[in-house]
């Protein structure tokens, strides 16, 4: 099976015959290099300082894998992306008209926020039942969300999305005690929260853009979000529904088990960033988040995390195609 590999430490990736080679830095303690199968590759995500040549990634272009590039700061900077072998024109042209048209443009972004919503009530009222007192901001939030569906532009609904998601950002110091928590604070994170978050809203986007990747979606055409503001767009939509599943849940158990503690995080110039051992801590425990599996109430089959995304990429793509008349999405039942 195909995994996701991360590197954190200096050094040059190169083609060794149908492996990929990494030699480790002039400064790395063991100078041995590390040799990957490209065949068992999905991904690379790039924390370090990597070197690399055009006949490295004309190899990964063939074999269809993405590079996740990060900077020092841990924000994602962009991704090389293999060429789209699974485009197809008919879909390119039904993505750009369901943008187009205003309702159906509003049915996708009105369910990538209700969705979005929805999960946030749900970790809410999971940390209710043990013992952590949010019910004031759940039902705030839950009287904002049939504001959702009748909502007449996607403005609107941003705002809508933005004011649950400040009133689910409330909770985060009960759910998670003795944690600075001023609110939301993201270019630089000022504290060891909002570096969690933004590392892994970050993860979050790139496995998306890797689930859009392989479906025959565009992922520059987006619903909720505007095109251009962000190459990839579509996965900021995606990415919505999945953050509070995936990346909030993981961090309130991280926080909340001592698995990360002050010695995981560095403090420069005010500004609060995960250090190798938290990156590696905290990509360990969300490679496994990803690969775990849970039971598909409609296939009736158990499914992971990581496929949950492509699945939703799949039921995009259908109302998209307008195999669907609706667009329903992903709504945590557990």
């Amino acid at each position: 099976m195909k995994r996701a590999y991360y590197l954190f430490n200096p050094g040059r990736m190169s083609r060794k015959d149908n492996t990929l080679k990494f030699q480790p830095g002039e400064d790395a303690a063991d100078q041995k290099p590390r040799y990957l199968p490209v065949e068992g590759v999905s991904a690379l995500y790039i924390f370090g300082s990597v070197d690399a040549n055009s006949a490295l990634y004309n190899f990964l272009g063939r074999k269809h894998i993405p590079v996740h590039f990060f900077d020092y700061h841990d924000h994602y900077t962009g991704t090389f992306s293999p060429r789209e072998h699974l485009l197809a024109g008919q879909m390119l042209v039904n993505q750009a008209n369901a943008y187009r048209l205003r309702k159906r443009r509003l049915h996708l972004a009105g369910g990538f926020v209700e969705a979005a919503t929805f999960n946030m009530v749900k970790n809410l009222k999971y940390y209710q039942g043990r013992g952590r007192d949010v019910s004031d901001l759940t039902e705030r939030i839950q009287l904002l969300r049939p504001k959702i569906a009748s909502t007449g532009n996607v403005p609107e609904l941003m705002g809508i999305e933005g004011n649950c998601r400040q009133l689910y950002y409330e909770a985060f110091p009960t759910i998670v005690p003795g944690y600075d928590w001023e609110g939301r604070q993201k270019r630089p994170p000022s504290n060891e929260l909002n570096a969690l978050v933004s590392f892994g809203n970050a993860l979050c986007y790139s496995v998306c853009l890797d689930a859009i990747y392989n479906s025959q979606l565009n992922p520059t055409i987006s619903f909720l979000h505007e095109p251009g503001v962000r190459r990839y767009s579509l996965a900021l939509d995606v990415s919505e529904v999945f953050k509070p599943m995936l990346v909030d849940r993981l961090i309130f158990r991280l926080c909340n088990k001592r698995e990360l503690t002050a010695r995981d995080f560095d403090v420069v110039d005010d500004a609060c960033f995960l250090s190798e051992r938290g990156r590696k801590t905290f990509v360990s425990a969300w490679e496994l988040k990803l690969k775990d599996s849970i039971q598909h109430r409609k296939l009736n089959r158990r499914v992971t995390y990581r496929h949950l995304i492509r699945l939703e990429c799949y039921k995009i793509a259908k109302y998209v195609m307008k195999i669907n008349d609706t667009y329903e999405p992903f709504h945590a039942w557990w």
